[in-house]
């Protein structure tokens, strides 16, 4: 199982447990909002809106507050003009680490992921120094009882790129643009997905095969998750089950 769908199963986990709903709520209602700014508030027009739209709903959001973060994002309404910010930089032992952020104070932002890789046994990198590692793409994720037989007929039929294997589901990879018409391809063959999301895809994977190692890895990872303006951390590290059942424990 691959790094980055390694660590958004342990960030689930653990948010299932100690991530307040309405943190998470904000965290997407952003993501909405910068996505009608930049492409507008049609989505037929604009596909990274009809992701952000799709990911909220998926998450419960109301869909009147979806409907005012459109507002916003298109001037009909007034708020807070969010901008959005990528940092780069390396956890332990060398992992690649891509920080994404919205935020209102981008000094105030820069300064507190800083902070945190220099506390915690990272540093900042350069801006492009860890991106060329990573491509973005649209994941969606179904249920492992689905027949792989199934989901790789609608890979062939609909372009999408890949079908992952992620241990306790599948994944279908494809090309952003091509995320929803993969969606549609799935619900007719009547598979509902788990997740839909643009994700930063390592192209090579760091093994991490140290214990310590790797509580250093996922401590410095989930302390940037949680600081209020990031929305997305990637990563390209790859652990051992056995050793991230033990520090996920």
């Amino acid at each position: 199982m691959s790094g980055h769908s390694k660590w958004a199963t342990t960030k689930h986990q653990k948010g299932a447990k100690d991530k307040a709903r309405a943190k998470l709520f904000a965290k997407l209602i952003r993501q909405v909002e910068v996505a009608a700014r930049e492409g507008g508030g049609d989505m037929s027009a604009n596909a990274n809106l009809r992701t952000m739209y799709q990911k909220a709903r998926d998450s419960s959001v109301p869909l009147d507050t979806i409907e005012r973060a459109i507002k916003r994002g298109t001037g009909e309404l007034e708020g807070v003009r969010y901008e959005a910010m990528s940092y780069e930089g390396y956890a332990a032992s060398g992992v690649a680490v891509i920080v994404e952020c919205l935020t209102d104070n981008r000094n105030r932002t820069g300064a507190e992921i800083r902070t945190i890789f220099s506390r915690n046994g990272g540093s900042m990198a350069e801006p492009g120094a860890v991106a060329w590692q990573f491509a973005r793409k649209g994941v969606i994720t179904v249920s492992r009882e689905i027949l792989e037989d199934d989901l790789m007929a609608i890979v062939l039929e609909t372009g999408a790129e890949d079908l992952r294997d992620d241990r306790d589901s599948w994944a279908l990879i494809a090309e952003p643009s091509d995320l929803q018409g993969v969606r549609e391809a799935l619900e007719a063959a009547g598979i509902v997905p788990k997740s839909l999301e643009i994700q930063m895809i390592a192209a090579t994977e760091h093994l991490v095969e140290d214990e310590s190692t790797a509580r250093k890895v996922l401590h410095l990872l989930k302390l940037l998750d949680d600081q209020d303006d990031v929305q997305n951390v990637w990563s390209n590290f790859d652990i051992p089950d056995a050793i991230l059942e033990a520090v996920s424990a």
